[in-house]
């Protein structure tokens, strides 16, 4: 019998709209056996989501999803299998959500300038976690009819060159995956397809992150295509990294992303958790508590 993984969602913990038990009981209907919880630069909806799993059966995998600047972008590293109590991890993630929180101050300030008033108070009222971030403005701007849908809104207010865009100011790769490591888990970058780098640009990055002990690539992910996820897969291969898949499943509102429908990982790569690496991280004391 087939495992089937999804190692990339989100809870109210940072951007989703499910509660981390919400999520794992939406997961264990869609029959997924392993799910990886990854909110954006923090863990706190992981106890909730470890207790839910051990109660319906579903193996839970806790994790992060890290903000990265690089290269002017912001790239997103998830990491796997992490023993959430290490201190450097800690320290790390709790830097990035102080960003968040002065970020999510200076979009609302942004926003006002352009006579949109109440940004802040409004994406409070969407964000059901302590961190408030891009989608729960998106949401406020939608509600007060500014844009018709999330991808209205983001080409219009929220990316580069728009009036609520903040530049990013995260971690370094090399930071990234030293917490990650630290606390025992394998780094992946995620949804590659999306940053659009070009060919060259996009070497680089893979480049890097091998040589600093990055373990796979989000081949599968909710929004690469056919031909992305066979594009990423030869890069694995090139690279000498294994593969991921992850729905990044943010909530039922984007159906694009959703959990439970990912397409089968392409035969000519290695997946993460056929990994020795894999293996030997889940029997680390943080994740034997998981053992079904």
């Amino acid at each position: 019998m087939s495992v089937h993984y999804d190692l990339h969602s989100h809870s109210t913990a940072s951007d989703g709209s499910l509660r981390p038990a919400e999520l794992v009981r939406l997961a264990k209907l869609r029959n997924i056996d392993v799910l990886a919880l990854t909110d954006h630069d923090n863990v706190d909806g992981i106890a909730e989501a470890r207790e839910e799993a051990g109660r319906v059966g579903l193996q839970l995998v806790a994790g992060a999803e890290i903000s990265v600047s690089w290269g002017g972008k912001t790239i997103h590293i998830v990491g796997l299998n992490l023993d959430i109590e290490n201190p450097a991890l800690r320290n790390g993630l709790q830097k990035l959500c102080e960003f968040r929180q002065w970020r999510s101050q200076e979009i609302s300030r942004r926003l006002a300038k352009k006579r949109i008033e109440g940004a802040l108070d409004g994406a409070r009222r969407f964000a059901k976690g302590n961190i408030i971030g891009r989608v729960h403005f998106a949401r406020f701007l939608i509600e007060q009819g500014h844009a018709k849908d999330m991808r209205q809104v983001f080409k219009r207010y929220l990316v580069q060159g728009k009036p609520g865009y903040v530049p990013g100011d995260w971690a370094t790769l090399e930071e990234a995956l030293s917490w990650i490591h630290g606390a025992g888990g394998q780094a992946v970058i995620a949804h590659p397809a999306r940053y659009r780098l070009s060919a060259t640009r996009l070497r680089q990055l893979l480049g890097e992150f091998q040589l600093l002990g990055g373990a796979a690539l989000e081949v599968v992910s909710g929004s690469h295509s056919r031909d992305e996820i066979q594009q990423m897969a030869q890069l694995c291969r090139r690279f000498g990294l294994m593969a991921s898949a992850g729905s990044d499943y943010h909530g039922p509102e984007n159906p694009y992303m959703d959990m439970g429908r990912l397409p089968a990982m392409p035969a000519n790569c290695l997946p993460l958790w056929e990994s020795p690496g894999w293996a030997q991280s889940r029997q680390t004391p943080a994740m034997a508590s998981l053992s079904l």
